[in-house]
């Protein structure tokens, strides 16, 4: 009997295998590769049990079909072992993820820093990982139990003035707000779009949650994209009460440049120059959770665009997460602002590296996103616990 090459498992086994290679080394240049290294990181590192279902499911029809007989059979299983190989690698450094952002929390809060949280919201936090989700729905971000109003505007630039209201569909009263900004480089992005697993976990927890658009460029340049973000904190302050939302705490949360937005937005309360035309609203904000966050200047700009023009002793707390393999905003940026943060501020700065993350590591439930959420969540119940 001739036995005859299965090329189509070869060639998946070989592209899983120099992807898995890919996002494990990646590149920062030429930017080309650094691209490249971005967007299959993003697979790989975020959904390694995705793909090695699709690898195992493809290795077992091949053997049913017999491809895996005769001299040649055992050829396409070199890089089957070698993906197999590289994805493990992938899942440890997302089981990594948990210790890493414990010992931020413990170096930046004190080694007591969970008993110094009221009991009434410790009690609330997640001890485990939830696995069956990121296992089995990583896409699903959706819950039950929250309800979201969308569309409602907050400024006169159409579509991107207009956000999205998350709350549990019990609609308590009081609850703390979250805001959230996407990411894309200030010329693409939506809401409704990244760190859904943080917006739903905190609406199922309780808290009201903004995600919102802003303008973009080309239409507009900096600090146009800032003046959308206070007003959509305005916003907060004059309507959050209807539904539910206690104004008195209200923390921004963003994505890439949303971070860059949320870390100038917290740091420039209150400034007149930001507000043009609602100078007298309360645009203050309790604490920042930064993820994969951008610090530096704005598209050729000078260092007023930057978050570290703005450096302060009164900077609200931090919580700063950071991929060390991130070839879009590189960690060294990351590592700056935080020390230089910590250095200044009198509130604390907790800032998390996270082992073999690529830039947006918070579109899915992942080990690793998950691992991230929890200690956002534990970071917010800190200082809610601090501030009562």
């Amino acid at each position: 009997m001739e036995h005859v090459m299965p090329l189509g498992y070869l060639l998946s086994s070989t592209l899983i295998a120099l992807a898995a290679v890919v996002a494990l080394a990646a590149l920062r240049r030429p930017r080309a590769l650094a691209d490249l290294s971005f967007r299959v990181g993003i697979v790989i590192n975020e959904l390694p049990f995705i793909v090695l279902f699709l690898l195992l499911a493809s290795t077992a029809l091949a053997f049913a079909q017999g491809d895996l007989a005769g001299p040649v059979g055992w050829v396409p299983l070199v890089p089957a072992v070698v993906a197999t190989a590289g994805l493990a690698v992938v899942v440890r450094r997302g089981l990594r993820t948990k210790p890493a952002v414990e010992h931020a929390l413990a170096d930046a809060l004190g080694s007591g820093w969970r008993a110094a949280i009221d009991p009434g919201l410790s009690v609330r936090l997640r001890r485990r990982l939830p696995l069956a989700h990121i296992l089995l729905r990583p896409f699903f971000a959706h819950r039950r139990d929250v309800e979201r109003v969308a569309n409602l505007a907050y400024g006169d630039a159409g579509k991107r003035n207009l956000l999205d209201v998350y709350r549990h569909r019990s609609r308590p009263s009081g609850a703390p707000i979250l805001i959230h900004l996407h990411g894309g480089g200030y010329f693409s992005g939506r809401k409704n779009s990244q760190s859904l697993p943080l917006i739903y976990r905190f609406a199922s927890q309780g808290w009201v949650c903004i995600s919102a658009n802003y303008r973009l460029r080309p239409a507009v340049e900096f600090p146009d994209h800032l003046v959308d973000l206070k007003k959509v904190i305005a916003w907060v302050r004059e309507h959050a009460h209807e539904y539910g939302g206690d104004p008195s705490t209200v923390f921004v949360s963003g994505s890439s440049a949303g971070g860059h937005l949320a870390s100038i937005a917290a740091l420039t309360p209150n400034d007149p120059a930001f507000q043009p035309g609602f100078e007298d609203a309360d645009t203050t904000v309790t604490a920042v959770i930064s993820l994969n966050g951008y610090y530096g200047t704005y598209y050729g700009q000078g260092l007023e665009s930057s978050p570290l023009n703005y450096v302060k002793a009164d900077a609200p707390p931090f919580f700063i997460a950071h991929g060390d393999l991130d070839t879009v905003t590189f960690v060294e940026g990351a590592r700056v602002f935080a020390e230089k943060l910590r250095a200044s501020s009198d509130n604390p700065v907790v800032y998390a590296e996270l082992p073999g993350a690529q830039h947006a590591f918070d579109l899915f439930h992942s080990l690793r996103f998950e691992a991230v959420v929890d200690a956002a969540e534990a970071f917010a119940a800190w200082v809610r616990s601090r501030t009562r």
